[in-house]
């Protein structure tokens, strides 16, 4: 099963990498607000990020902050495309579904999205 995981990334103040394994990638979206079931955030597309994120903690290259790991597991696809991503999580936290839609563009080109946490047990 793919693999997901979620940092804790402090630069430039504090924001959140949720990210999902796709193929030899990570696809992956910075969240600027604490996680909170149940409310949409607003997201924002990053570029693909390598796979050692999955695992890995500490000094970000370039002098871009830290990361801290808040949780990880598997995920199953629900609906998996290039405006709509539907995965199932399967964490030691996170166990439910997380729906990231994506709602524009932003002013420094990167893509708009927004992301709901739900049904989580």
């Amino acid at each position: 099963m793919p693999r997901f995981v979620l940092l804790e990334h402090t630069w430039d103040g504090v924001h959140w990498d949720f990210m999902l394994e796709d193929g030899e990638v990570l696809r992956t979206w910075a969240i600027d607000a604490p996680l909170v079931a149940g409310t949409d955030l607003p997201a924002r597309a990053l570029p693909d990020h390598r796979r050692l994120y999955l695992d890995y903690e500490g000094a970000v290259s370039g002098n871009r902050g830290t990361v801290r790991r808040i949780d990880a597991g598997t995920y199953s696809a629900v609906a998996w495309g290039d405006h709509l991503v539907h995965v199932r999580l399967q964490g030691s936290q996170l166990v439910g579904e997380v729906v990231l839609c994506q709602v524009g563009a932003r002013s420094d080109g990167a893509s708009s999205w927004v992301f709901r946490l739900g049904n989580f047990d």
